[in-house]
């Protein structure tokens, strides 16, 4: 029964602390959420997403992005994905599956002086490439690594 007080007490606490905060302008919901692009995550061509999402639509290939994927997925359904770079200045991380019916799977926007670095589970309907797209500076480069799918994760 005390600890139920407790309880009640430090919720109460921490939700009136929440509401001042909040009533003054201390914590604004645009800054606790993270934008999105919606058009790069419908787009089914996959130059256009990049477009969308970094701007540019051209960029070059580059030794400086290591994409950790399996060389086999068992289940397309969840298929490990990170990405390092050793560029200078990334910004922008972007994970894609061309051979999905939406290829966009993953975009992650990195604040200054960040490690360029992003983990995710990725839905591979097929077997193909994993395109890792990184934003440094003005430029845009690119990594691919192929995965071969046993079980698809899109529907199939």
């Amino acid at each position: 029964m005390i600890s139920s007080r407790r309880l009640f007490l430090k919720q109460t606490s921490v939700a009136g602390t929440a509401a001042v905060a909040l009533g003054a302008g201390l914590l604004t919901p645009h800054a606790l959420l993270a934008e999105w692009n919606e058009a790069a995550f419908k787009e089914k061509d996959v130059d256009a997403a990049i477009k969308a999402m970094t701007g540019s639509s051209s960029s070059e290939e580059s030794d400086k992005i290591h994409i950790k994927a399996p060389d086999i997925a068992e289940n397309g359904g969840v298929v490990p994905v990170s990405v390092t770079s050793d560029l200078e200045g990334v910004t922008d991380i972007l994970i894609l599956a061309p051979n999905n019916p939406v290829p966009m799977v993953a975009a992650f926007s990195l604040g200054e002086g960040a490690e360029a670095f992003a983990r995710t589970n990725i839905k591979m309907g097929k077997t193909g490439d994993v395109v890792a797209v990184v934003k440094a500076g003005d430029k845009t480069y690119t990594a691919r690594k192929a995965v071969k799918v046993t079980i698809g994760g899109c529907g199939g």
